[in-house]
């Protein structure tokens, strides 16, 4: 049985009461505001083993909606020759997972492929590594803070201002439009026949080098095709000699202004 302390107020006197229940009663330490899980999945429409991981990070996605928890889902372009072209696939993506095979010492890439705040990498589909990294990640308080504001669209340029605490250089700012859900019918390759379902999916990054700038303005090209209702933007502050993240960013752009 636990005993829980109530404030009873009788005629302007304060009383210390005591209550008995048989349900033990928890308070949840507070979250540190500037605390983030960066998770970003390199993957494959292409890639018979990548579809498990896209499930893993859209279940993450729903239980850690209360969470800043940010997923990135890269799709890589190496597999398009194989029989399949992801019709999300990017060559630049391609390119961030090889950087972070050189920041992070690997020999080669791979899919799946998750990195946890541009620091621990593993097996996309290894649940259990993941929940480590994010819940290592929201335990750790932040080490920088990061905003943008005065966000406009228009002449198919993403438009706004960034702030950030600190003047370190070899910072940058890197800035992700991403679609929250999409899916396709894969009708060749290792998953033909299958019908696909990924969120968080990557559909333009851009890099702004810092150098020991805390406020400026910034402009990103926007692909024509994609509808603001449907996108979100993640940006986060990487360490261009380790890759580690130091702060993360992450808005809805449905209500974007135009100008």
């Amino acid at each position: 049985m636990i005993l829980i302390k109530k404030l009873v107020i009788i005629s302007g006197l304060v009383f210390v009461a005591f209550t008995a229940t048989t349900n033990p009663v928890f308070i949840s330490p507070p979250v540190d505001p500037g605390a983030f899980a960066v998770v970003e999945l390199f993957t494959s429409e292409g890639c018979s083993s990548c579809p498990p991981a896209d499930a893993l990070v859209a279940k993450i996605q729903k239980q850690e909606e209360l969470q800043r928890v940010y997923i990135l889902s890269y799709h890589v372009d190496y597999w398009d020759r194989l029989g399949w072209k992801d019709p999300f696939s990017s060559a630049d993506y391609s390119a961030r997972q090889k950087q972070y095979a050189s920041w992070l010492n690997l020999k080669s890439v791979y899919t799946p492929q998750i990195v946890v705040n541009g620091r621990n990498q593993f097996v996309g589909s290894d649940e259990e590594t993941l929940r480590t990294a994010i819940k290592k990640g929201l335990d750790s308080p932040g080490e920088h803070q990061l905003s943008l504001v005065d966000l406009k669209l228009g002449n198919n340029k993403l438009k706004f201002q960034y702030h950030k605490d600190g003047s370190e250089n070899h910072l940058a700012l890197i800035v992700a439009i991403v679609q929250k859900s999409a899916s396709s019918k894969v009708r060749a390759g290792e998953n033909k026949g299958k019908l696909l379902s990924h969120v968080q999916v990557v559909r333009k990054i851009s890099r702004i080098v810092l150098e020991g700038i805390s406020d400026g303005k910034a402009e990103i090209e926007w692909p024509p095709s994609l509808n603001p209702d449907d996108m979100e933007l993640t940006a986060f502050i990487q360490d261009q000699r380790t890759g580690s993240i130091y702060a993360a960013f992450n808005t809805e752009l449905g209500l974007l202004g135009s100008q």
